[in-house]
């Protein structure tokens, strides 16, 4: 048995990084990182830019100009401006060469083809430069760079439409058990519903991982074997949910010795989720997760998640941790550290009713998990408590 520290660092220093890039068109990029830098195909903005709505002037000694023309934005035409000259120009349009600075158009006095300046205006002012942004053939974007909504559309804006990016791991998830049934079934005496394989999938999907493909096993020691032996030799990343105790038809450990998957730890001291295995075959990592759901879901966010962004080659790979002000009571039984299913809301985190590794309600509830140190035997309303914030 491990502890938590050497789990979350045997998990990191064993899970290694996705080299393999892939093309991906760029309003599907999102969540990938970059596999190379990103020169810009032209300056942006691709012409000197006027700011805001106003006047694009041919600077002069007096405040007052001649109105000769009009730009709006899309116009290719290129009016010529001779000093004490403007043309009506609007945000976004291409300000004239012949033009030095552009007023906003309620520094002015409009009289029929005159305006008269409220003041004095710099050189240059209220113009966006020609590569203000980035100049042709710069780095528009570095190698390793996460993409983001915000990302995506500033390469679309430099004419992008496809980029190569670090390839995602293909995960499979393995459920097993006799007793497990599809939702939508006839409900009969023994049987419950699987849900595991479904609230995986959904975490995933949330993380924006979606080569997943799910794998259902009976408990048969063979079919075990086999299923796995697939799994493991066709993704990056497997996921098992249920048969890693030592009952008898419990195959999962027997089934990943066999087909030769290295044990990297085995049982995890904590609560919930003791019985936790993680291994590696090759570059794939494989975790066998405990089949109560609740415990199930924490060690995901715990350890699987980390193995997922170590894999996307993210430098961070825990999900964000803050220091909480507990408005709750608890008194912890028994020596292992604990992760306790919480609402953090400004600081502040209560921990909620229903603990039990097998409940979901209560997960479903929370935003958060705290982290209740193996020293730890009680928290009182004012403690500070260390709160793992969950994705959203």
């Amino acid at each position: 048995m491990v502890t938590i520290q050497e789990a979350i660092t045997t998990v990191t220093t064993n899970t290694n990084k996705l080299v393999k890039p892939t093309v991906k068109p760029i309003e599907k990029a999102n969540g990938y990182l970059l596999f190379e830098d990103i020169l810009s195909p032209i300056n942006m903005p691709p012409f000197r830019q006027s700011a805001m709505d106003g006047y694009a002037l041919n600077l002069h000694d007096s405040l007052t100009y001649m109105v000769i023309d009009e730009v709006k934005a899309g116009d290719g035409h290129k009016p010529a401006l001779k000093p004490g000259e403007a043309v009506r120009i609007f945000t976004g349009a291409p300000v004239p060469n012949t033009a030095n600075a552009v007023i906003m158009q309620e520094k002015v006095v409009a009289t029929n083809n005159k305006i008269e300046l409220a003041h004095n205006i710099d050189l240059e002012q209220n113009i966006r430069p020609l590569g203000e942004q980035v100049k042709q053939g710069n780095v528009a974007l570095k190698k390793g760079t996460k993409l983001t909504p915000a990302g995506i559309g500033y390469l679309l804006s430099l004419g992008i439409t496809e980029v190569n990016v670090y390839k995602k791991p293909t995960i499979a998830i393995v459920t097993t058990g006799n007793e497990l049934i599809e939702p939508g079934q006839t409900l009969t005496h023994g049987k419950i519903y699987e849900s595991n394989s479904k609230m995986l999938l959904s975490a995933l999907y949330s993380l924006k991982f979606y080569d997943i493909t799910l794998y259902k096993v009976e408990d048969d020691y063979k079919q075990t074997v086999n299923t796995l032996k697939y799994a493991v030799n066709t993704h990056n990343l497997v996921l098992i949910t249920g048969g890693i105790s030592v009952g008898d038809y419990d195959f999962v450990g027997k089934a990943l010795k066999e087909i030769q998957v290295e044990e990297v730890f085995y049982k995890v001291k904590q609560k919930p989720g003791k019985p936790l295995f993680f291994g590696k075959k090759e570059n794939t990592a494989v975790f066998a997760l405990p089949g109560n759901p609740a415990a199930a879901l924490s060690c995901f966010y715990v350890y699987v998640y980390i193995a997922l962004q170590k894999m996307m080659g993210f430098k961070t790979t825990n999900l964000p941790r803050v220091t909480a002000k507990s408005t709750s009571k608890f008194i912890k039984k028994g020596d292992r550290p604990q992760f306790l299913k919480a609402i953090y809301s400004n600081g502040n985190v209560a921990f909620l009713e229903g603990q039990n590794s097998s409940m979901l309600q209560t997960f479903a509830l929370s935003n958060a998990l705290v982290f209740i140190p193996e020293t730890v035997t009680e928290v009182n309303i004012g403690d500070e408590v260390e709160t793992i914030l969950l994705p959203v």
